[in-house]
């Protein structure tokens, strides 16, 4: 294994971590409420950072998510990459490549997914859907929706359409949410048409917004630590700054620990999807990661700021809320850990490569 990043993905991080360190500013942030910036999704296709991710690959998409979790930057950058540009990459049809990807690229079209299946969507024969996801993130930016009947079939809709209603729904973070409720609204279906081409591309979309959002909940949790240690070796109490105390020190270095685990559990997942190697189980051990450790630690960053945490208007109460929301976002922990352990008691642990 070897996750040193390409010259590609170095050059993708670094303007990733300008842009959305000049565009996403506390100041900034409280303007936009919870709405996605437009500005900043502008600056962002504008530098081709959508498009860059077709040759950087599933590791160049989390090292540029680390950049903007680490500012909490409120665009769909996530969603329309590993919804829209990497899942029609892998599983469209030659056609819905060449039709659908330019927009992608270039951001004048946004993805996002209704992920993951939970059996609120029938769809019948000739592609009609039916059915009720009561969350989808960034639904009231998209142009596309990523939808996975109870088959895990794959189906493309697009909001507006006969058949298809959104109403906006306020999440824990900023993500511009909404319900979509399908009634006879025509999909287009993505991913072949095998007995097993759905659910493959199903599991291999859902495998890679795992580690995607893992890679985003590693950049959050380092920006809240980030913002913990500015004030703790600024901030003074009895003369001598609250950094000596040797109670800060050791949940500032726990924090740094579950940090480290989060960004290696996914670059290592991200690394195998783009060598082609099975992902899956990496995946899962990334999320989890990224669900129990992402929590400990925005509630370290918040608590090592004390009373001052509990400002919701606080720069650091903006990586809680992230991270809160990334906790459960693709499965909470008990919920991982239950799904890899049964890929492991189903014999498919030399497939999946997990030990």
């Amino acid at each position: 294994m070897d996750f040193t990043p390409t010259e590609e993905q170095s050059a993708l991080r670094e303007l990733a971590a300008e842009i959305f360190g000049d565009l996403s500013t506390h100041e900034r942030l409280s303007a936009v409420g919870t709405r996605t910036d437009p500005d900043l999704w502008k600056a962002l296709c504008a530098a081709g950072l959508p498009a860059a991710v077709e040759e950087t690959g599933l590791l160049g998409l989390v090292l540029a998510l680390e950049e903007q979790g680490r500012t909490t930057a409120q665009a769909p950058f996530a969603a329309s990459c590993v919804y829209g540009v990497l899942a029609l990459s892998a599983h469209g049809s030659a056609e819905q490549r060449d039709r659908l990807l330019p927009a992608l690229r270039d951001g004048t079209a946004i993805a996002t997914g209704a992920f993951p299946e939970r059996g609120g969507v029938r769809a019948t024969a000739d592609g009609q859907l039916s059915g009720v996801v009561p969350v989808v993130p960034w639904l009231r930016d998209a142009t596309h929706v990523l939808v996975p009947d109870e088959d895990r079939v794959l189906w493309l809709i697009r909001p507006g359409a006969p058949g298809i209603e959104v109403a906006p729904v306020e999440t824990t973070a900023p993500w511009s949410a909404g319900r979509l409720t399908l009634s006879g609204a025509r999909g287009e279906r993505v991913g072949g048409h095998g007995p097993d081409a759905g659910a493959d591309a199903y599991e291999d979309v859902l495998a890679t917004a795992r580690t995607a959002f893992a890679g985003l909940q590693a950049g959050v949790c380092a920006g809240s630590l980030a913002r913990a240690v500015e004030h703790t070796t600024t901030r003074e109490q009895f003369g001598r700054p609250l950094s000596t105390n040797q109670g800060v020190l050791l949940r500032a270095a726990d924090a740094y620990m579950d940090i480290e685990a989060i960004r290696v559990t996914s670059y290592e997942a991200a690394w195998r999807r783009d060598e082609g190697l099975p992902f899956r189980a990496h995946a899962l051990t990334a999320a989890w990661w990224a669900s129990e450790a992402g929590r400990r630690v925005v509630h370290t960053g918040q608590h090592l700021h004390g009373g001052l945490g509990a400002d919701l208007e606080h720069p650091v109460h903006r990586h809680f809320l992230w991270g809160r929301q990334l906790d459960a976002y693709l499965g909470c922990g008990a919920e991982l850990l239950d799904e890899l352990g049964e890929l492991i008691a189903c014999g498919r642990h030399d497939e999946e490569g997990v030990a």
